[in-house]
């Protein structure tokens, strides 16, 4: 996904508004684009959604820590579908801290577990107006016509 959506947008293909979101936003890194895949292919995804979001945005920080040393998310390996939903809901706080610490409004990520257990999870920590937002979304919202 991030290789063709970069190549969409160096080729002006497609072509994005920056000024579409008037918000602070935020990304997550999940472990499975980043972690693992430099694990088991020796290339985590890591400039690559950086770079889309720089074309989508102009109000975007990185949360801390991130790449290689992001704090999961607590939904990943199917722990959305297990019944530990306490469990679950607890490990997320430390995400969930770690989004209120950059005050962003939106969180954009790839992943649609990440998506998921946030979305999940955003009420039980008093964010209920965090918008999370998959990657590919943002480029289509941003999308001029």
């Amino acid at each position: 996904m991030f290789d063709l959506l970069i190549e969409y947008i160096k080729s002006g293909r497609i072509r994005l508004d920056r000024r579409r979101f008037d918000v602070k936003a935020t990304y997550h890194d999940p472990c499975n684009y980043g972690r693992r895949a430099k694990k088991r292919f020796g290339h985590g995804f890591f400039d690559e959604p950086r770079w889309i979001m720089d074309q989508c945005l102009e109000n975007w920080v990185d949360l801390h820590p991130n790449r290689l040393h992001q704090t999961c998310c607590g939904g990943g390996g199917g722990a959305l579908t297990t019944g530990y939903n306490d469990e679950r809901i607890f490990y997320g706080r430390r995400k969930m801290e770690q989004i209120r610490a950059t005050g962003a409004r939106m969180l954009v990520l790839p992943c649609h577990s990440c998506h998921g257990q946030i979305n999940s999870i955003k009420a039980t920590y008093g964010m209920e107006d965090l918008t999370v937002k998959y990657l590919w979304e943002l480029v289509a919202d941003c999308l001029i016509r």
